[in-house]
C-alpha cells in the first residue's frame, strides 16, 4: 500500500485499481490498522457497505481514493475523497438513510469548505461535495444550487457513476497529483470554540494553526510561555508574562494551549484557563462538555453530560469563582499555573473594594483584583507562573482597570519576574510609569515572541483590525486604504435596512458557517427595528445551537451585545449601529439612553468603554461582515435621521460598497 507523507491523516489511500483488486476484508484491515482504536461492529458493518459501493461505482475508473481522511479542526473524517482528473469529490455517506436532511448536507459541505479554505492544494482544485443517502432511490440526484465553484451533490448509490462522469465533463484542467494532494500543507484556521474542543481532544496547537508566519507565531509564543514555566519549576521562582496581540491574534488560544498541555495529574502539575467572561466560559464549557459525550459516542462509549462538565470544569474557570475559593481557603490553590483571559478587564482597587463589600462582606479588602489573584498564587512556597492574555483597547465596564493594574500590583511582590512584549508600552495599553520603575530593578525582560501580531480570527483578510482601528481614530485616508486591502477576501458592506443586511449574510454563508446580528449594550432605540437589546439572550443556545433552534444565532432574532460576543466569533456578522455613538466633524460623540431620550456622554472613561464595545463588535467576523446604520424617523424624536445620517455618510465616504 502506498504511504503519502510521514503522517497518516486517513486510513487507507491508494489508487482506486487497488482498490477494485482488494478484498472488502483486505481493504478493512488497512482502515483497522490505521484507526488504532477498537472498530465498533457498527461501524465496521458502514464501512464495509461504503467499500461495496465504492467498487462498484468505481469500476473502470482511474484516480486515487482516500478514506476517513481527518479534519482536525472539526474533530471529525471525511467518510471518502476521490482524487479523479482535476476534481476532488469529497463523499460522505448517511448508512440506513433514504432522504438528504440539512444538517448532512451542512456537514458535506463543510468538509469541502474546510479544505477549500485551509488545504493549500485543493484552493487549486475543483471541490465537490457529494452526500449519498444509502437507502435512497434512484433518480433522486440533484445539485444544490451554491455560488462557489462547486455544488453539493445528493446522490442514491447507484448514481456516483454517471455524477462523477458529468461533473468530469463539464471540468476540464490539470490532473491533480495524488501525492501532492495528500501532503499538502492543510492550516486550519479554527474558532475559539472549534480550537478548545480540539485541544481538549489531545491535538496539538500545530495540527489545529495556520502554517503561515501567523501560526508560527502562535507555536513560538506558546512555546517561549513553556520556556518560561519550566524553568520557573527548575528554579523555584515566580514569574508573571504579558501576552499581547492584535484582536483575534489567538491569545485565548494560546492561554487554553498552555492550560492543556501543562496539566498531568501524575505530576502533580494543573494548570487552569481563567476568564472573567462569563459568556466565554459558558460556551467554552458546554461546547467541550458536548464534544467529549459525542467523542466518546463514536467510539461505542457513554458519558453522561454532567460528568464530562465537571470534568471540564477544571480546565476552564471563571475567574470570580477562582477567586471566591482562594477567600475562602487560604492554602496555596491546586494550580501552580493561572492564564488569565482578557486581563485587562479585571477590575481596579475602587470596583474590587466596592464588590468586596457589597457582595461579600468583607469590609476595607484593600486589594484590586490583579493584587489578589497575584497573592494566590504567590502562596505556593515553591514556584507559580501567572500569564495575562491582554487585548489593547478592549475594556468595555466601568471598573476594568487595564494593565496599569497588573503592572501597579507587582510592586508588591519584589520576587516576581516580569516578561512583557515590546508592545505592552504601546498607548493602546498603556502600562503607565511604573513599569520604568520595575525595570531599573532589573525585574523586567522583553521578548518580542510574547506579541501575536497577526488576526487568526479574520482568516480571508489580515487588515480588518487595522481597518477598526484606523476608522474608529478619523484616520480616513489610512482606513480607505486598509479597506481596498480587505474587500477581495473580506466583504464588508453597508446597508440602511435591516431586512437587507439578513439577506445579505444568509446569501454568503454556506453550510453550517455562523451568522448572527451584533448590537452595542446600549443600542436601546433599535426596537422599531425588532431588536430588543435588553431581551435576555442564552450564549450557549445562541453559539452552539443549530439552525433549527429559534434560540441560536442563525435565526437573527436574538441578537449580541460586546459583552456576550467579546473572546468569541462568528463567521459573518450583521452589525446594527445606533444612536449611541454618533459620528461628528469633531470626533465620536456617546449617548446614553434613559427614560424617553438620548442624553450625552461626557465621562471619559464611559467614553472610551463606548468606543471600545464598537471596537469589539466590528472585529467579530472571521469572513466578512454587514453594517446597518438604520434611516431614523423624523416623526421620532428617539430616532431622529440627523442622529444616524453623518454616521452613515462617514462609512460611505470611506469606501464601504452600499447593498441597494
Amino acid at each position: 500500500m502506498p504511504k503519502y507523507g510521514r503522517v497518516n491523516r486517513y486510513y487507507y489511500a491508494g489508487p482506486i485499481r487497488d482498490l477494485l483488486r482488494s478484498s472488502p476484508n483486505e481493504i478493512l484491515g488497512t482502515m483497522a490498522e490505521g484507526a488504532h482504536h477498537t472498530v465498533l461492529l457498527t461501524q465496521r458493518d458502514a464501512w464495509l457497505q461504503q467499500i461495496a459501493i465504492l467498487k462498484e461505482q468505481l469500476t473502470n475508473r482511474d484516480g486515487h481514493v482516500i478514506l476517513e481522511y481527518s479534519i482536525p479542526r472539526m474533530g471529525s473524517r471525511v467518510d471518502a475523497i476521490l482524487i479523479i482528473d482535476s476534481c476532488v469529490f469529497v463523499v460522505e455517506f448517511k448508512v440506513g438513510a433514504s432522504t438528504f436532511d440539512r444538517g448532512a448536507i451542512d456537514q458535506v459541505y463543510d468538509y469541502a469548505l474546510d479544505l477549500k479554505y485551509f488545504h493549500e492544494p485543493s484552493q487549486r482544485a475543483i471541490l465537490v461535495p457529494v452526500l449519498i443517502a444509502t437507502n435512497a432511490d434512484e433518480g433522486s440526484w440533484r445539485q444544490l444550487p451554491s455560488a462557489e465553484r462547486f455544488d453539493p451533490q445528493l446522490l442514491a448509490p447507484s448514481e456516483l457513476r454517471d455524477a462523477i462522469s458529468r461533473t468530469l465533463a463539464l471540468h476540464g484542467g490539470q490532473a491533480i497529483d495524488p501525492q501532492e494532494w495528500i501532503d499538502g500543507r492543510y492550516s486550519p484556521t479554527p474558532t475559539i470554540v472549534e480550537a478548545a474542543a480540539a485541544l481538549y481532544r489531545g491535538h496539538s496547537v500545530q495540527e489545529i494553526s495556520r502554517s503561515d508566519a501567523a501560526g508560527d507565531s502562535l507555536q513560538v509564543t506558546s512555546d517561549t510561555i513553556s520556556k518560561i514555566i519550566n524553568n520557573s519549576h527548575d528554579n523555584s521562582q515566580k514569574a508573571i508574562c504579558f501576552v499581547t496581540g492584535v484582536p483575534g491574534a489567538g491569545k485565548t488560544l494560546v492561554g487554553l494551549n498552555i492550560a492543556n498541555s501543562h496539566t498531568d495529574s501524575k505530576s502533580e502539575l494543573y494548570s487552569v484557563f481563567l476568564s472573567g467572561n462569563g459568556p466565554l466560559v459558558a460556551v467554552l464549557r458546554e461546547a467541550l462538555a458536548r464534544d467529549a459525550v459525542a467523542q466518546k459516542r463514536q467510539k461505542g462509549k457513554r458519558l453522561k453530560k454532567g460528568e464530562a462538565r465537571s470534568r471540564v470544569k477544571q480546565f476552564i474557570q471563571n475567574v470570580h469563582n477562582f477567586r471566591d475559593e482562594c477567600l475562602r481557603d487560604a492554602k496555596p490553590p491546586i494550580e501552580h499555573v493561572a492564564l488569565f483571559d482578557e486581563a485587562q478587564r479585571a477590575w481596579n482597587l475602587k470596583q474590587t473594594e466596592n464588590f468586596m463589600k457589597r457582595k461579600r462582606n468583607r469590609i476595607d479588602f484593600g486589594q484590586s483584583e490583579p493584587q489578589f489573584l497575584i497573592s494566590c498564587l504567590d502562596r505556593h512556597k515553591d514556584w507559580a507562573v501567572v500569564v495575562c492574555l491582554v487585548g489593547g483597547g478592549q475594556e468595555i465596564n466601568t471598573g476594568e482597570g487595564g494593565i496599569q493594574e497588573w503592572i501597579h500590583a507587582l510592586q508588591r511582590f519584589p520576587d516576581w519576574k516580569i516578561y512583557i512584549s515590546p508592545q505592552l508600552e504601546e498607548a493602546e495599553f498603556d502600562p503607565g510609569s511604573i513599569l520604568q520603575e520595575l525595570e531599573e530593578q532589573n525585574r523586567v525582560t522583553r521578548d518580542e515572541s510574547l506579541h501575536l501580531f497577526a488576526s487568526m480570527r479574520a482568516f480571508r483578510a489580515e487588515n480588518v483590525s487595522h481597518l477598526v482601528r484606523s476608522l474608529l481614530e478619523f484616520d480616513e485616508s489610512d482606513a480607505r486604504a486598509s479597506l481596498v486591502n480587505c474587500q477581495d477576501a473580506f466583504p464588508i458592506v453597508l446597508t440602511r435596512s435591516l431586512s437587507a443586511a439578513k439577506t445579505w449574510i444568509r446569501e454568503q454563508a454556506r453550510g453550517s458557517e455562523r451568522y448572527g446580528v451584533l448590537v452595542s449594550s446600549a443600542a436601546e432605540r433599535l426596537r422599531p427595528h425588532g431588536i430588543h437589546v435588553r431581551a435576555p439572550v442564552n450564549p450557549i443556545h445562541w453559539f452552539l445551537d443549530g439552525k433549527d433552534d429559534v434560540r441560536s444565532s442563525y435565526y437573527m432574532e436574538d441578537v449580541a451585545t460586546e459583552f456576550h460576543i467579546q473572546g468569541l466569533e462568528l463567521d459573518w456578522t450583521c452589525v446594527t449601529w445606533d444612536a449611541d455613538f454618533r459620528y461628528t466633524e469633531a470626533g465620536w460623540q456617546n449617548f446614553d439612553f434613559v427614560g424617553s431620550k438620548w442624553h450625552r456622554i461626557r465621562a471619559e472613561d464611559r467614553q472610551r468603554y463606548q468606543k471600545n464595545a464598537y471596537r469589539v463588535l466590528l472585529t467579530r467576523a472571521r469572513q466578512g461582515m454587514v453594517i446597518v446604520v438604520p434611516e431614523g424617523d423624523a416623526s421620532d424624536h428617539t430616532r431622529l435621521p440627523e442622529f444616524y445620517d453623518p454616521t452613515f455618510n462617514y462609512l460611505q465616504r470611506i469606501g464601504l460598497p452600499t447593498l441597494p
